[in-house]
């Protein structure tokens, strides 16, 4: 079975439908970039595949064992407290709290993973550092670091590199792509940034509501809808740069 199923799904917010018959499943080590215009309903599809907005027609449903509380979530750098006064080794830790259940103190397995992330995307030896005084990249590696120490199966990213500068930007999607294809973890990213979803994504999710495409990123670069988004971004990826 697939690690997720949305089947004919429908989402409200607000009382207002804005995802409407919505059809696609993510398999284990897929890399999945969701696109479309601003309004377009990705953030509410993010809600409902994290377990937090429930559809109001159709169903989603997690394969493999996975459960909503074990899928790896970084947001947009807006939503996180950018000056929260912790160290980077107690917030990559606090990615295996959901893992805890009742019990309060992490295990030794929790630190060591928590250390293995660390090392994984380069950031131990800030791990004593105060997430505040950190660069942005810097930060979101520490909150893919935390993410991965939540999942060991899937991570919904939600426009991660925005606010981040080119060459942060191009290290940062590297390290995304690494952890899908070394990890076999499957990627569900939010983006804007058509270009790097054509070159690292293995599935295309254009959303405007409902589904405009969903299948191959190589099917969607040929497809009408995504000659009509690259031309209207005026996108290099369109003519294969």
């Amino acid at each position: 079975m697939a690690l997720v199923l949305c089947d004919d799904i429908t989402i409200a917010y607000e009382g207002q439908i804005v995802v409407r018959d919505l059809t696609f499943q993510i398999e284990q080590g897929d890399y999945l970039c969701i696109v479309g215009e601003n309004g377009s309903g990705k953030s509410t599809l993010v809600k409902s595949l994290l377990g937090l907005k429930a559809p109001v027609k159709g169903r989603i449903e997690l394969g493999d064992g996975l459960k909503p509380r074990e899928i790896g979530y970084l947001p947009q750098q807006m939503d996180v407290q950018k000056d929260f006064p912790a160290s980077v080794q107690e917030i990559v830790l606090s990615g295996r709290l959901n893992s805890r259940g009742l019990f309060p103190f992490y295990s030794a397995g929790d630190r060591k993973q928590a250390e293995a992330m660390m090392l994984l995307l380069g950031i131990q030896d800030l791990k004593k550092s105060c997430f505040r005084d950190l660069s942005g990249g810097q930060r979101q590696r520490v909150l893919l670091a935390r993410a991965l120490c939540a999942t060991k199966k899937m991570l919904l990213l939600d426009e991660p590199v925005t606010g981040l500068d080119p060459i942060v930007t191009a290290e940062f999607y590297q390290l995304i792509k690494e952890v899908n294809e070394t990890c076999r973890i499957a990627v569900v990213m939010v983006s804007h940034d058509i270009e790097s979803a054509l070159r690292d994504a293995s599935h295309i999710l254009h959303l405007q509501e409902t589904a405009l495409f969903y299948g191959r990123a190589e099917d969607y670069r040929k497809s009408p809808v995504g000659h009509k988004f690259l031309d209207s971004i005026g996108s290099p990826a369109k003519r294969g740069v």
